[in-house]
């Protein structure tokens, strides 16, 4: 008898740590949803969702949401909703749309204008404001959302003018827009025009009011595209598409930000076409990455921690063909990789110490180009 309570008392005893194991196992995996592509015989059908595993594996949960051309997307810092544009123009304009995150699905909520055609960006601040970055529009619009996901229509469009000096700067491209963290501050970055401008949300006229001075103009055919905010809220890093440079920009004791200095991301040796796309910033504010395309790498950079200037580490392949957008688990523990061309998302494992990054693991992906978790 004494026996089989041992017994017993095992069993139960494994059978609990078993499910306290299944449990934690499941409390590290994060779901992240990705924006494709869904036109020019692209089979994604719009929005959707993976997992993230503990070890860094990927897994498909399936098709959340059926939409166009969700290129980008951003969720509310409540974590209830979710923000995508739609990047077509129909009569010179796109749409931005709002989802419940729900379970395994994304169920729609309301839909809006973008106040200009083909939107490439969209942004949510912590009071439900919305800004989109119409690429062909070459504008900015303004949208609210409520506390029920509903969008209201475009509040305000900051059109700009100007043009760079290249091929690709004709005309305005606002490629990206941006909420400076923990201020009204407005920051848009215009590829076409090759500027930064300078914004304010007037909460109470609902409007975006240019600031004093309004623009900061970058190197001849730059090509400013994304930004990255340093925790330290003194320093900002944009990434340059066409000239494949970051750009290190200072706060000064006015609040104003001026250009420091700017640094290639590419090898020495490199000589072959290449776009940047996308950054991030760790955590801790130690280290930087950027997306190469051509190349096809994730460039890392050390930060110092005085002078905010930027030393190369490496280059990471992505294992695929025109890395677009990437993201930061997390926790930062994962780095992971939407490979647009090659159809395919890979995620690397994260030495927070060295920065550097170690293949872990890929899956199948119909025209990624954008992952938020």
């Amino acid at each position: 008898m004494k026996i089989y309570f041992t017994l017993l008392a095992i069993i139960i005893l494994t059978s609990c740590q078993s499910n306290e194991e299944k449990i934690m196992e499941e409390n590290t995996n994060f779901t992240f949803f990705v924006g494709t592509y869904t036109e020019n015989e692209n089979e994604s059908e719009g929005i959707y969702k993976y997992i993230l595993k503990s070890d860094g594996s990927l897994e498909l949960v399936g098709l959340a949401a059926v939409t166009d051309n969700p290129s980008y997307l951003a969720i509310s810092s409540d974590n209830k909703f979710l923000v995508s544009i739609n990047e077509v123009s129909r009569n010179d304009v796109g749409s931005v749309e709002s989802f419940l995150i729900s379970d395994d699905t994304l169920t729609f909520i309301s839909k809006s204008s973008s106040g200009g055609a083909h939107p490439c960006f969209v942004a949510v601040d912590d009071n439900g404001y919305v800004l989109t970055a119409n690429y062909t529009g070459g504008n900015i619009g303004l949208l609210k959302m409520n506390t029920e996901g509903v969008l209201s229509d475009v509040l305000d469009i900051q059109q700009h003018y100007g043009s760079g000096g290249t091929e690709r700067q004709k005309s305005p491209h606002a490629h990206s827009v941006w909420f400076e963290p923990k201020s009204n501050n407005i920051i848009s970055v215009d590829l076409g025009t090759n500027e930064l401008l300078f914004s304010q949300l007037d909460t109470e006229l609902q409007k975006l009011i240019p600031s004093n001075p309004y623009k900061i103009k970058m190197a001849p055919g730059a090509g400013p595209r994304h930004l990255g905010f340093h925790g330290n809220e003194k320093w900002v890093y944009v990434v340059n598409e066409l000239d494949c440079t970051l750009t290190l920009l200072k706060k000064g004791s006015d609040f104003k930000y001026e250009i420091s200095s700017s640094i290639s991301t590419l090898p020495a040796n490199y000589s072959e076409p290449n776009t940047c796309a996308d950054i991030h910033i760790s955590s801790d504010g130690k280290f930087l990455y950027a997306s190469n395309r051509g190349h096809n790498s994730i460039a890392v950079f050390g930060i110092n921690s005085q002078d905010g200037l930027l030393n190369l580490v490496g280059h990471e392949s992505t294992r695929g063909n025109g890395p677009r957008n990437f993201s930061l688990s997390p926790g930062d523990d994962y780095l992971l990789v939407a490979n647009q061309h090659s159809k395919n998302i890979v995620s690397f494992k994260r030495n927070k110490d060295t920065g550097l990054l170690n293949y872990v693991s890929e899956i199948k992906a119909p025209t990624p180009v954008c992952i938020v978790f």
